[in-house]
């Protein structure tokens, strides 16, 4: 079992930054995805940046050149760097992990952190 904690939320005046951090404890296996999803009021969960075990990186087109995603294999941690945040990249914020294991996936989600970009 995989358990995710996120932290780093709060609120920021447009234009601000935040660094987001998840950390993973548990049985975790080696080859997994992890990823950042997002979740405004009355919006569908969207997936924001993943990263491969091995760092290959992915993001949506709408925080491309804003946020990176990254991650330390070594403190099973992944963190999302936001820079010149919106006011529409508010939302509550949700780390994700993802593996195969025996043609089986797992996956499990973190309780979420909240991110409000405000003046």
């Amino acid at each position: 079992q995989v358990q995710l904690v996120e932290s780093g939320g709060g609120l920021v005046q447009p234009g601000g930054s935040l660094r987001l951090s998840c950390a993973a404890s548990g049985s975790i296996f080696r080859n997994n995805i992890m990823a950042w999803y997002r979740q405004a009021p009355g919006n569908q969960r969207e997936l924001v940046a993943n990263i491969t075990s091995r760092g290959s990186t992915n993001c949506v087109d709408s925080v491309k050149g804003r946020f990176a995603i990254s991650r330390d294999n070594a403190k099973n941690t992944v963190y999302l760097q936001m820079n010149s945040l919106k006011p529409e990249d508010t939302a509550v914020y949700y780390c994700y992990i993802q593996y195969n294991l025996f043609g089986v996936l797992y996956d499990s989600w973190g309780q979420g952190t909240q991110v409000t970009v405000s003046s």
